[in-house]
């Protein structure tokens, strides 16, 4: 079994994440689970603290997928943003929350439908509002 690369959230994604979870439409998703088991694990900053180079919601992303050689630039963002043709993902999509949290340099293996296992590094995290205030 693959240990899960260590996450750094800020204490406001932190925030909107946990309302969002909370919402009755969202709740019972597995996706909601997924994202809500992520985010206990992660290490918690204020959005002054935030390491630069870490993903956090509506940061814009470029990285690597390890099994094809393709390289991917994503925003990620809150359910009602999302928009695959602009490269808008949301946090609730099985690649954005595994992003969530990641530090440049790392990767994961996130299991996506009909078994297939995307491996992402994330080579740089060109903008990260939500740090920034």
């Amino acid at each position: 079994m693959n240990t899960l690369p260590p996450i750094t959230v800020s204490t406001r994604d932190l925030a909107r994440l946990e309302a969002l979870l909370e919402s009755p439409a969202v709740r019972q998703l597995p996706a909601a689970q997924a994202l809500g088991d992520e985010l206990v694990r992660a290490n918690v900053v204020e959005p002054a603290d935030m390491p630069a180079g870490v993903v956090g919601m509506n940061s814009l992303v470029t990285c690597l997928d390890e099994n094809t050689g393709e390289t991917h630039r994503l925003t990620l963002v809150y359910p009602p943003q999302a928009d695959a043709d602009q490269g808008k993902v949301s946090v609730l999509a099985p690649v954005g929350s595994a992003l969530l949290g990641l530090s440049v340099g790392q990767h994961i293996d996130w299991p996506m439908p009909g078994g297939r296992t995307l491996r992402l590094m994330v080579t740089a995290v060109q903008e990260q509002p939500e740090a920034a205030g």
